[in-house]
């Protein structure tokens, strides 16, 4: 499989998927003055690809707002930028040569400033390609495994890096959301990166688990806090798994060996994403001490781990909060645009016994949710209190129209978990009120007595009536109650991936 690297692998893929100029195709998401190729007419493709349709459809401007309208009280100690991060296609030439998670990554940002909703701006990452389709100039040469990252987007030592798995290089942004370039810790970080870090802020550290499918391991790196790549630690692996998250805690970074593998076959005959549900490959979690020394394997039954929470070290034991998908999952399934399950993802705790060798698996809360979030002060420390997002065409698009999902798979809501008392509060939001990911942030960060949850959740939500976004802001505290406060933006923002609050200075 040497001869196999990210551009070989990913030629049909990110370059398909987002086409290779400007679009024609007619159907959600494609330029207003485009006109439809004869293989593919919209009347032909409406409802066979869901994730270009409905909360997913791709916008095709990129919008500018200032003095956002408000309605209830922005609390005036959220001084910073909420930014979230997701694919959003560009230039789209036949909806058969697109997937989802492939879709050149946007930026939905809200800047907040002294209570009031200063700008609002959604900006494509200028890859090479992307600068190429919008007609601008790239300044410098072409980065390696170039790709505009689309899913996560985080603050790093007063910089903003949108992030992406498995090759590119992270693209930093400045503050109105340009890209500045691609960023590699100071000429450290050698190969791939990860979409999902995770920020130890007693140590100081960042931490990355990267795949890449020539390799035959995966990597740990730490970014120690003088921002270069200090540790790089192999773990080797078989046939090339899918990583997509991992955990860490305070001795620990533990990882998950699924059986979702690459396909040199569907690669070579040019597999837009050329990763299978393999089911001769054993599914196993790996546990790393962080001090040093060899992993620790052990063998569970097979599922889709999807996102961590949090995870944390409890004497002998190490305990990871997650959600998980049921087997198989298929993450290109033949003839979808996008991920396809069997079943819905719920929130699981895995508590992991180092002394006795095996893996306890609970269900905490088994309604339809993604993308759990904790307080970020406490990555890789016990917590309480979790945050996730239900969104009912999310669980749709990934049972297909075949499937008979639950039915809360038609719920759209934000959920927070006390995960000490077993108890959910959930916000609940109306038909069509499509919720993305929900993230926690401080009230006061600089108090290290305030209570976990003194703060506010943040999440951009659909509102069906005027058909575009508002920035939701939820007392965490009073989190069934009514919103602290709903900005208007002008647009819509799609449903997407991931997000995190950027404080200022």
């Amino acid at each position: 499989m040497a001869e196999h690297t990210r551009r070989t692998v990913l030629r049909g893929a990110a370059g398909l998927a987002a086409g290779t100029a400007a679009g024609a195709w007619t159907g959600a998401g494609a330029p207003r003055a485009a006109a439809a190729p004869a293989t593919a007419s919209a009347q032909d493709t409406r409802g066979r690809f869901p994730f270009l349709e409905g909360a997913f459809e791709p916008v095709t401007e990129e919008l500018t707002a200032f003095d956002l309208p408000v309605t209830g009280r922005v609390p005036r100690e959220l001084n910073g930028r909420f930014l979230r991060n997701g694919p959003n296609v560009l230039g789209l030439e036949d909806p058969r040569a697109h997937h989802w998670m492939l879709g050149e990554g946007m930026v939905h940002g809200v800047r907040l400033r002294d209570g009031r909703a200063e700008w609002y701006r959604n900006r494509w990452v200028r890859s090479t390609q992307v600068a190429a389709k919008l007609g601008e100039p790239r300044p410098g040469p072409v980065p390696p495994d170039d790709f505009a990252c689309n899913t996560h987007v985080i603050p790093y030592r007063g910089r903003i890096l949108a992030l992406q798995e498995s090759g590119p290089l992270p693209y930093e942004l400045d503050g109105d959301l340009r890209t500045v370039g691609t960023y590699d810790f100071r000429g450290t970080l050698e190969g791939a990166f990860t979409a999902h870090t995770k920020f130890d802020a007693h140590a100081g550290e960042l931490h990355a688990v990267a795949y890449y499918p020539a390799w035959d391991h995966v990597r740990h790196l730490v970014v120690d806090p003088a921002g270069r790549v200090a540790r790089t630690t192999r773990i080797p692996v078989a046939d090339a798994p899918m990583m997509h998250d991992f955990a860490l805690t305070e001795k620990h970074v533990v990882v998950f060996d699924l059986p979702v593998t690459f396909d040199a076959a569907a690669a070579g005959r040019g597999a837009l994403v050329p990763y299978v549900w393999n089911p001769d490959h054993p599914m196993r979690v790996g546990v790393l001490p962080r001090a040093g020394g060899p992993v620790r394997w052990f063998g569970v039954a097979p599922v889709f781990y999807s996102h961590t929470l949090n995870a944390y070290d409890e004497g002998a034991c190490v305990v990871v909060d997650l959600t998980a998908y049921p087997a198989p999952f298929d993450v290109a399934a033949p003839g979808t645009d996008g991920p396809r399950a069997v079943g819905t993802a719920r929130l699981e705790r895995w508590t992991i016994d180092l002394r006795h060798g095996r893996v306890r698996q609970r269900v905490l809360d088994d309604r339809p949710q993604e993308f759990p979030r904790v307080n970020e002060a406490l990555v890789s420390r016990r917590h309480r209190y979790g945050y996730s997002a239900a969104a009912a065409d999310m669980s749709l698009a990934y049972l297909g129209p075949d499937a008979s999902p639950p039915d809360r798979a038609f719920t759209n809501a934000l959920i927070k978990h006390d995960l000490l008392r077993a108890g959910t509060q959930v916000h609940r939001l109306p038909k069509g009120a499509a919720a993305g990911e929900a993230v926690f942030v401080p009230r006061d960060p600089g108090c290290a007595t305030a209570a976990e949850d003194d703060g506010y959740t943040l999440a951009y939500v659909h509102d069906p009536d005027r058909g575009r976004a508002d920035l939701l802001i939820l007392a965490a505290q009073d989190f069934t109650g009514e919103p602290v406060a709903r900005i208007h933006l002008p647009g819509r923002v799609p449903l997407g991936f991931h997000g995190s609050w950027i404080p200022d200075a």
